[in-house]
């Protein structure tokens, strides 16, 4: 006789609980709830049967939400009521094998950083695993970068050649064992092996035999290349790195020398919070991001003593007064770094930078690296795992807001650690097609759309070479069949002519498919709109370097009205426009902007600290600031461009806020030439941020006058630009560099603010998105979060993804889910 309160209920579950210890967390909640049934991977997600006391099953369920593991995440869960079966009643709960060819609503889990029992039992003389290189569970170690299909199984992994040993065997097979079912699970018997090649002898870098195989020693080659500074290229989890002694000025200099990057920034791997307490001012919540499970680089700021007494070298990040650092976050690093640590007087610190020559996409395979990099590195620590997925490092940065925001990242590259991880679109359901948001140019990503999940691509890099190119292509290949989908409509840039808007345009008329262009810098706003779930009207400041605009001219420094759920946009406001004198040779060489500005006030000359006796006004870069090739360049130049400028001839204007950025550091004597983006303006951040704040002299009355009101209906509102740029020159003159370059972010700050608030009293829209590359000026971000609060503002800062191009796509993909729902699509043959 069936009891009272005996029930039985199938339950479907969707999200991220594949190779996360999901199933074996399930088993020992229905055990200790002495529940019968079952739990099993499905095509459709994970399938778990009940039967026991009602009370039992509601507890159970209650549990699932409250205990997952530490890497699972649920989006769906759907109970379906069973009559309650005989022969279940007093049977044992079971894990089954998995059925179904694939897993179409299953989430791939990120590749995660190692976890401290795994850690533990590396530094256990006494374990088996001690030292293990390839070391994991169901908590940590690579997932994304070694799966080829799904369901998540070994079979369909890199790890399907390595044949697991008894003991392996017997963890896996185990549900109470925390490595039942890790798909990469390993030991020395029977997992990946390490070992050692010099540069000089590439040509002979095949694996040794298994019996020859010594991991111990290629370790102590490796750390004696490091030891007597030199180069080391190493497999790490989505690609290979470049590793170098950071407390050596000659090894960091020869890597700079190789890699042809003078100045960019280095990322320094440190081995434990201990250490990066020694070099950097870290917060709580930056020790929170070193320390969580997606272990990303984190931007935090050196300490005042680092070039005297914390011992890294001053050549790691010259430009700025942060560094990136992260935490070793592999079993391969921890190797090392125990293998560094040794006899060694100080905590070791190494460079840990991409092996990307020449700007190409990460190094792979062992046969790759070794062709590609024999004249970078000068030596190889080389493993045989395959890396099936490149993904490269996650680079983050504190959330700009209020210190309420904890931990939250604020990416400036969103890759290792976060993808495949989905955006969640309130704007979709389970009836959305798939939607393809091809993204922009540079830092390019693409977006694939699975019912109300959004899938941006790992960082994928600038789409200017062949190389970077087909990785595009190869990531869309692999996500698409990764995750069963097809694309119904693609969305690309608004510019015809870059790589993504021509790839889009050639795969939809192939596939007779239609296709939407976005306006670069209305796909920003919708990106931001789409992650804060915001379909009704709101304004938007897009604020980055270039983006063609619908009227042929370079926007940059937009304010925008827009309704997404309308599909509905339209630019109110932007900084005035200036002429960018040589067209993208302005871009890498910023004093062409500077003059533009000053013949655009009237200004004959050059700034006096271009002259050829001229001092750099900021001594922290040296001749950096002002190189002689262009001190001369400029003074040659000026005459011919000053003619340009004044009839037009390839000059095209922009109100690019980037550029603007670009011509007050140049007329500060910051810097003239860039050696990598973006280079002008970190300067002129770092600059000010060094200054203190002072109360600016020139109040709201100054900052009103900034503003251009509209000449007829159909114009825009307009900050001026020629203005600013001018008041950084009275400051510069009164007080010195330093404070100019930070009165003119507040000043830049407040002048938006007050635009945004004239428009928000027009429409009634409160909410003020905050989008592009310039966003990741720290500094410029909060004082505009500041300001636009003061105007009783609500400002909206991406979460999930970066401000710049490379969160551009999920606008483009939710641009197309909206155009869809509305019915507002061109036809295929239109397209």
């Amino acid at each position: 006789m069936v009891e009272f309160n005996e029930i039985h209920c199938r339950c479907l579950v969707g999200g991220q609980v594949q190779g996360v210890g999901f199933r074996p967390f399930v088993y020992r909640l229905a055990v200790e709830e002495a529940l019968a049934g079952q739990v099993g991977n499905t095509s459709e997600g994970v399938c778990i049967e009940l039967q026991g006391p009602s009370a039992a099953v509601e507890r159970f369920l209650r549990r699932l939400h409250d205990e997952l593991p530490p890497l699972a995440r649920l989006t769906r869960l759907e109970r379906t009521e069973l009559p309650v079966d005989e022969a279940l009643r007093g049977t044992a709960f079971r894990i089954v094998q998995s059925t179904g060819r694939s897993g179409h609503s299953v989430l791939i889990s990120p590749d995660v950083g190692i976890c401290p029992d795994c850690l533990r039992e590396m530094r256990d003389p006494g374990d088996s695993r001690y030292g293990y290189a390839f070391t994991n569970c169901t908590n940590c170690g690579p997932r994304y970068t070694i799966t080829r299909a799904i369901p998540y199984d070994r079979a369909t992994t890199s790890m399907a050649c390595f044949p697991l040993c008894p003991r392996c065997a017997a963890e896996y097979g185990d549900p109470l064992n925390r490595r039942f079912h890790a798909q990469p699970v390993a030991c020395p018997v029977c997992g990946p092996r390490l070992w050692f090649v010099r540069a000089s002898d590439a040509d002979r870098g095949a694996p040794p035999a298994r019996e020859a195989a010594q991991p111990g020693q290629a370790l102590a080659e490796a750390v004696a290349v490091l030891r007597q500074g030199g180069i080391l290229a190493l497999k790490g989890l989505g690609g290979f790195q470049l590793a170098c002694d950071a407390r050596r000025d000659e090894a960091v200099a020869s890597l700079r020398q190789r890699k042809n990057r003078p100045h960019k920034a280095l990322a320094v791997m440190l081995p434990d919070l201990e250490a990066a307490r020694a070099c950097c001012a870290l917060a709580p919540e930056h020790e929170a991001l070193l320390c969580s499970p997606e272990k990303p680089i984190v931007l935090c700021p050196l300490r005042e003593d680092v070039a005297g007494g914390g011992g890294l070298s001053p050549l790691l990040a010259p430009d700025t007064d942060s560094l990136g650092i992260m935490l070793p976050y592999t079993p391969l690093h921890v190797a090392l770094f125990d293998a560094l640590a040794r006899e060694a007087p100080l905590p070791p610190a190494l460079v840990m930078t991409s092996a990307n020559p020449r700007g190409e996409p990460l190094c792979l395979g062992n046969r790759e690296a070794l062709a590609r990099l024999r004249h970078e590195a000068d030596a190889f620590l080389l493993h045989d795992r395959d890396i099936l997925v490149r993904v490269d490092d996650s680079v983050t940065a504190l959330f700009p807001g209020d210190r309420a925001e904890g931990a939250a990242p604020f990416f400036h590259r969103r890759a290792r650690g976060y993808v495949p991880r989905p955006v969640l679109l309130d704007l979709a359901d389970a009836q959305s097609p798939t939607v393809c948001g091809a993204g922009a140019q540079l830092k390019a990503t693409f977006c694939l759309t699975r019912g109300k999940d959004a899938f941006v691509s790992q960082h994928i890099g600038d789409l200017e070479n062949l190389p970077t190119a087909h990785f595009y292509e190869e990531a869309s290949a692999h996500l698409e069949r990764l995750l069963e989908v097809r694309p119904a409509l693609f969305v690309c840039d608004l510019h015809p002519d870059l790589h993504s808007s021509r790839w889009a345009r050639d795969r939809a008329r192939a596939e007779g498919l239609p296709l939407l262009p976005l306006q670069h810098h209305a796909a920003h706003a919708a990106a931001v709109l789409a992650e804060h779930g915001r379909l009704d009207g709101a304004l938007a400041l897009c604020l980055d370097g270039t983006g063609l605009g619908t009227d042929g001219s370079i926007w940059g420094g937009e304010l925008l009205v827009m309704e997404l759920g309308a599909v509905r946009w339209e630019r109110r406001g932007q900084l005035s426009p200036f002429a960018l004198p040589g067209g993208e040779a302005a871009i890498r060489e910023p004093w062409r902007l500077a003059l533009a500005l000053r013949e655009l006030l009237g200004q004959e000359g050059l700034p006096a600290s271009w002259d050829e006796a001229g001092r750099p006004s900021v001594a922290a870069w040296g001749a950096d600031a002002l190189p002689a090739s262009a001190r001369r360049s400029a003074r040659q130049q000026a005459p011919l461009l000053r003619e340009l400028l004044r009839r037009g001839v390839n000059c095209p204007l922009t109100s690019s806020c980037g550029r603007l950025f670009d011509a007050v550091s140049a007329e500060l004597g910051i810097c003239l030439m860039t050696s990598y983006e973006g280079q002008a303006a970190i300067r002129l951040e770092t600059l000010a941020r060094r200054q203190d704040a002072r109360p600016l002299d020139a109040g709201e009355d100054t900052v009103e006058a900034l503003l251009r009101p509209p000449l007829d209906d159909g114009a825009t509102w307009q900050l001026d630009a020629a203005s600013l740029f001018a008041l950084a020159q009275r400051d510069a003159a009164r007080y010195g560099a330093a404070t100019a370059a930070l009165r003119f972010h507040e000043r830049l700050a407040l002048g938006l603010a007050r635009l945004a608030a004239r428009l928000a009293a027009m429409t009634g829209f409160r909410t003020v998105a905050l989008a592009g590359g310039c966003l990741q000026n720290l500094l410029l971000a909060r004082l505009l979060v500041r300001a636009l609060r003061a105007w009783e503002l609500h400002p909206l800062l991406p979460r999930e993804l970066p401000p710049g191009d490379g969160g551009l796509s999920l606008g483009q993909a939710a641009w197309g889910l909206c155009a869809w729902r509305s019915g507002r699509l061109p036809s295929a043959a239109e397209a």
